[in-house]
């Protein structure tokens, strides 16, 4: 019997080759159970005409399935399903059974409904992306970043991809930080100090583990990073938001018994606001006479294409009570999800046992990946490419946004990759994001990144980082359009 040469078509929507999508076709059909043992596949010349592609890049597919025992050759009577192929899966038809479990009562604590919201999957698919913390296909050197992954799949290199390296981390990629990054942040570490995490996230959670209690009280900047806040909540602490102003955190407003202060000195998240050096001087002053420790979230200073970025607030530190948190994927890529932590040597002591306990270690290979990355300057040359087009699409949005008489509430004094914008009063950005979605933009609502949740509710941000120059006018008209339309009701 012959497989219908109907059942196969290829997603044009696919980022894999055209080879590798021919194998995974046949392959989840013989898993899934759609192709039986000894039934035969159409001829290469066939299944070529039928998809529209080249003979040689079916029949480099067929040799490999061949090779993996997927398919048998048969002389000249053409490719079978193999007689070895794996079998799928049989399961015997079950009724679904009645759960007595009541989960309200034995879930101890929940993790669900925080603040943080959700980010279309398919966001690509809009003309108008305004969103934040996407990656630019158009920027990124994938060329340069699979030569290093396939550098560190050597043989050279088979510790540093199979190793369990248990608490420690790849001593390359440790290495560049110390040697590379953290001198242009003006801060100088030891090995000890230093620890890799998965993604600042995941070094916002170590630290808010190590760090907080039940009893002690965290502050937070207002508006601030909302995934912080859904963190800091489920540690169980006190919270105490501070609201911020165009200098952002106000050290005079952080409440007596503060035991942990969380800031993003460089680029305010999410108002943009850098923070001078005098404030800076300030709020070390002010957690000195409290005793508390400052978490320095330093998530974007590589994007500072408008000037130098002033030093870490870490640089300033002579207590040792300043925690740094730095990241890789807002330059490189999101899906990477490596960052770091630098700190005291006890801070990071604690800090490589919590996250051996959880994970022991992020991915061997995507460690070694980057730490080539870094070091053949490739990722210098990204970050230089990337503020080239940043300024300008800054410069375009900007004039834009002018034009259209659009509030720019904060903008990033050295940079950044986006504008927070504020609405009329009366306009609630939440019902102008749905309005916008279907005229093909996408923005991002302001309401979780304040304490107060929906109680504000006209404030937006704007990025820039996943739109191309050319369809920011656009873009932003049409976002006026809507601010207006709602403005009016």
């Amino acid at each position: 019997m012959a497989i219908s040469i109907d059942t196969f078509f290829l997603d044009p929507d696919s980022q894999g080759t055209l080879q590798a999508q021919i194998q995974q076709m046949i392959a989840q059909g013989i898993l899934a159970g759609r192709y039986a043992k000894g039934e035969k596949l159409p001829s290469s010349r066939k299944l070529a005409t039928h998809l529209g592609i080249s003979r040689i890049t079916v029949t480099l597919a067929y040799t490999e399935l061949l090779a993996n025992d997927y398919l048998t050759s048969r002389g000249r009577s053409g490719y079978f399903v193999s007689d070895n192929a794996p079998e799928p899966p049989k399961f015997a038809p079950q009724e679904k059974k009645t759960e007595t479990v009541d989960w309200s009562r034995a879930i101890g604590q929940k993790f669900t409904g925080g603040s943080a919201p959700t980010k279309p999957v398919d966001w690509q698919k809009y003309k108008y992306p305004f969103i934040y913390g996407q990656v630019d296909k158009t920027l990124f050197d994938h060329a340069n970043w699979r030569l290093c992954a396939l550098q560190a799949l050597g043989a050279r290199d088979f510790s540093a991809l199979t190793a369990d390296y248990y608490d420690q981390d790849d001593p390359q990629l440790i290495e560049f930080i110390l040697r590379h990054t953290l001198p242009r942040r003006g801060i100088v570490a030891r090995p000890e100090e230093v620890l890799i995490t998965v993604g600042a996230q995941n070094a916002l959670w170590l630290t808010a583990q190590i760090l907080l209690t039940q009893r002690r009280t965290a502050a937070i900047e207002d508006p601030c990073y909302h995934a912080l806040r859904d963190v800091l909540t489920q540690s169980r602490c006190h919270l105490s938001p501070i609201p911020v102003d165009r200098d952002g955190i106000q050290p005079e407003l952080i409440e007596d018994g503060t035991d942990v202060i969380f800031t993003t000195p460089s680029h305010q998240c999410p108002t943009s606001a850098t923070m001078p050096h005098a404030r800076r001087k300030e709020l070390l002053e002010r957690a000195r006479d409290l005793d508390a420790i400052i978490v320095e979230d330093d998530y974007e200073f590589e994007v500072s294409f408008l000037g130098a970025p002033m030093p870490a607030l870490k640089s300033l530190d002579e207590d040792g009570r300043v925690i740094y948190v730095g990241s890789f994927s807002k330059s490189i890529f999101p899906g990477l999800r490596l960052g770091y932590l630098v700190g005291s040597e006890e801070f990071i002591r604690e800090a490589r046992a919590l996250r051996a306990s959880v994970l022991r270690h992020p991915p061997g290979h995507i460690q070694r990946t980057t730490a080539y990355f870094l070091s053949l300057g490739h990722y210098d040359a990204l970050v230089r490419k990337i503020s080239k087009v940043y300024q300008k699409r800054r410069e375009v949005m900007e004039t834009a946004l002018k034009q259209h008489d659009l509030e720019i509430a904060g903008r990033g004094v050295y940079g950044g990759s986006s504008f927070w914008m504020r609405a009329p009063e009366n306009v609630a950005t939440f019902d102008l994001k749905h309005a916008l979605m279907e005229r093909n933009v996408l923005i991002e609502t302001g309401h979780p990144y304040f304490a107060a949740g929906a109680g504000i509710k006209n404030f937006y941000r704007l990025a820039y980082s996943s739109i191309s120059e050319d369809l920011i006018p656009e873009g932003v008209s049409r976002i006026a359009e809507g601010v207006e339309q709602l403005s009016r009701q």
